[in-house]
């Protein structure tokens, strides 16, 4: 039980769900939900920062796993290895 230091109103210690946080929900660019372990296809070709290469449109992603971070889906590309990609340039396959 917890008990408030000022008004003595007690609680029991189990998690209330309505003060937790609701979990961020990832949606691509046709609003489908993400999950870890997706696999997913990108919708427009992506140009590499310092490599120089060029993710090209319709490349699979298998096993997206999800970041709460700027770009959401940290994944390995076959041929390229590993990076981060935002939702909005995949498309759930």
């Amino acid at each position: 039980m917890y008990i408030c230091p000022e008004c003595a109103h007690e609680w029991s210690a189990q998690t209330d769900t309505a003060l937790e946080p609701a979990a961020k929900i990832y949606r691509d660019c046709a609003g489908n939900v993400l999950h870890d372990g997706d696999t997913v296809t990108v919708i427009k070709d992506l140009k590499l920062k310092g490599g120089g290469g060029v993710v090209k449109m319709g490349t699979k992603v298998k096993n997206i796993r999800l970041v709460d971070a700027d770009h959401d889906i940290d994944c390995k590309i076959d041929g390229f290895g590993a990076m981060s990609l935002k939702t909005e340039f995949v498309k759930k396959a």
